[in-house]
């Protein structure tokens, strides 16, 4: 059917403007008032209404619909084929190639974009495309002040908020990082706590890319370094377990229960290996485990971590923290629930000389522990209100330590790039970054995080990156300014001397303080006739170790104040010579001699 629409307008008229008229009003609708409507309404006499002069102002507040990516892989496969041509099978590939390369379209195709291929490699050849043309250009670099900015913030997804214990970063590049959570709290989980563990990707906060579902809650997680897939987690239940994130979210294999640490595994490390399995962890139940991941049944080797040596399970300290040195494949580290470190070799040829030494480090358990990655020999310690460095030559006494803390420190480590540097959380919820090249003292940078405890700190290896981990499970990634990732001029060699100085100065002190120790017990001895009074002379010489310490330590910064004063006569004199006709100035000493002599006469 066709449709037709006539046009009733002449010709002349379409397009024509519209001409309006005054004209007078005119009444269409007049509604006469209705007396029986009145009856519905009662009058109001009088009437009170309030009346603002100021405008009224309202707040709303309006919160958008959360929007959730997803990453999705897709697997492509070699396409473009007939489909009576297996690709898989060589011969038939070889033989539709042959046919299509005699095919003349073919041939005059590969001719034409031969021709502009070869153009565009003449260009290359003749042009270098790669050359820089400011490369002797320096920038005057402005020394701007050491700062951190918040790049991403990771929240729990739970209802239930639990702890992030600890924090590994992706391997391969800083684009994933894999938090543990768990409420370490006895007894302070509910039994509708969840017990996953995430995957989160850098640029995307609002959904962990994989969830990790293991048995019990994990304490702690560890990237493999030699194969970003694989991941090494430590259970609450004391149970290790290892993923492999192709494979999905639940554990590859786990250690059986009886085999495995009768309390929290608080930390798992990867072992430098040919074969890239071999792991270890620890726990506060006193022992220090070693795995192989393709044999999971039972550990490969055992350490009860007991001071006296004799291996007793039951006077074994409880390890709170690991360290292993790559570099150093047979050593490694214990921080325990006691305060002290333990210096451990693996190939010694009994256990118990396997523990190596001990240090007497904290008043509290020994959250972290770290070795400097410049300097192997020197270690990191964090725990109760101080962090101390440490050197492996003196286990009396660490060479430096932080200034004391009202807060309660929880976790620390080095940078990776620069030798001076480190960083330490607290419970108030700062991150503190100390260069103890610029301040001794105090910290270049303290940044408040947050307003909860923090549990859990990790850089990345680039330096750049540093993620921390709250009490509620809050993951905060935070930026660094250049001046604090960026190796300074000189900085190995100044570090180098202030370990080797600081080393000097504790060896100095510790020596004296052995010699007052015997020259007091020889003293205490001596006075004394009857055994009594030699116990109590003994007594009172091993109680008396922080006075020796203090004797000690006057008497050393005597001879360095000495050394200063002699320093400067010979400057003075050095002055002199140079300038004969200028009077040398009396030197305070003299005058009081002078003074002195001149009153006796």
């Amino acid at each position: 059917m066709e449709i037709v629409y006539v046009y009733t307008k002449k010709r002349a008229e379409f397009g024509r403007q519209c001409n309006f008229t005054d004209r007078a009003a005119e009444l269409h609708v007049d509604i006469l008032p209705d007396p029986s409507l009145a009856e519905n309404f009662v009058e109001r006499n009088p009437v009170d209404s309030g009346i603002q002069c100021v405008q009224e102002m309202s707040e709303h507040e309006v919160n958008t619909e959360r929007f959730e990516t997803g990453s999705r892989g897709i697997n492509h496969t070699e396409g473009g084929w007939p489909k009576d041509i297996n690709p898989q099978e060589v011969e038939q590939v070889t033989r539709f190639r042959k046919k299509v390369e005699k095919d003349e379209m073919y041939v005059n195709t590969i001719n034409h974009l031969g021709t502009v291929m070869e153009h565009c490699i003449k260009q290359n050849n003749a042009i270098d495309i790669y050359e820089e043309y400011f490369e002797n250009i320096h920038l005057d670099e402005v020394e701007e002040s050491p700062s951190a900015k918040t790049i991403n913030v990771f929240r729990d997804p739970n209802e239930i908020k639990r702890t992030a214990t600890h924090i590994s970063w992706f391997p391969d590049g800083p684009r994933k990082l894999a938090v543990a959570y768990c409420n370490l709290e006895f007894q302070g989980s509910s039994p509708d706590t969840s017990m996953d563990s995430y995957i989160w990707d850098v640029e995307n906060p609002n959904k962990p890319e994989m969830t990790l579902k293991p048995v019990s809650p994990l304490v702690c997680v560890e990237y493999n370094p030699k194969d970003s897939h694989v991941l090494l987690g430590g259970c609450y239940n004391g149970q290790i377990a290892y993923w492999d994130v192709r494979k999905g979210s639940q554990p590859v294999e786990m250690s059986p229960i009886e085999h495995s640490h009768r309390d929290p595994a608080y930390k798992t490390i990867w072992i430098q290996s040919k074969t890239g399995t071999e792991c270890f962890s620890a726990s506060s139940d006193g022992q220090a485990l070693w795995w192989d991941i393709r044999k999971m049944g039972e550990p490969t080797e055992k350490l009860i971590l007991d001071p006296t040596k004799k291996l007793d399970m039951t006077k074994a300290q409880g390890a709170m923290s690991l360290e292993y040195e790559p570099t150093m494949p047979t050593k490694f580290m214990v921080g325990t629930e006691q305060g002290t470190v333990m210096s451990c070799n693996r190939k010694a040829k009994t256990p118990a000389e396997k523990i190596v030494a001990i240090y007497p480090g904290h008043l509290g358990p020994v959250y972290s522990l770290q070795r400097n990655p410049f300097f192997p020999k020197n270690f990191l310690s964090v725990g109760d209100w101080k962090a101390r460095i440490w050197s492996e030559d003196i286990r009396e006494s660490s060479i430096m330590w932080t200034k004391q803390y009202q807060s309660y420190l929880t976790d620390g480590c080095w940078s990776p790039i620069r030798p001076s540097v480190f960083f330490i959380t607290k419970m108030d919820g700062t991150l503190d970054v100390w260069d103890i090249i610029f301040k001794q003292n105090d910290p270049t940078l303290s940044l408040q995080v947050c307003d909860e405890p923090l549990h859990s700190l990790r850089v990345q290896e680039q330096g750049r990156l540093v993620a921390c981990g709250s009490h509620t499970g809050t993951t905060t990634l935070l930026e660094l300014s250049d001046s604090l990732y960026t190796l300074q001029r000189n900085e190995k060699n100044l570090v180098t001397a202030m370990f080797e100085r600081e080393t000097r100065r504790e060896k100095i002190l510790d020596a004296r303080h052995r010699e007052m120790k015997l020259k007091e017990r020889a003293k205490s001895s001596a006075d004394g006739g009857k055994d009594k009074e030699e116990e109590e002379g003994g007594e009172a010489a091993l109680g008396g170790d922080e006075d020796l310490y203090k004797k000690a330590e006057d008497e050393f910064f005597d001879i360095i104040n000495k050394e200063k004063k002699n320093m400067e006569k010979k400057k003075d004199a050095e002055m002199d010579k140079a300038d004969p006709g200028k009077q040398s100035p009396i030197p305070e000493d003299q005058e009081q001699e002078a003074a002195g002599e001149g009153e006796k006469k």
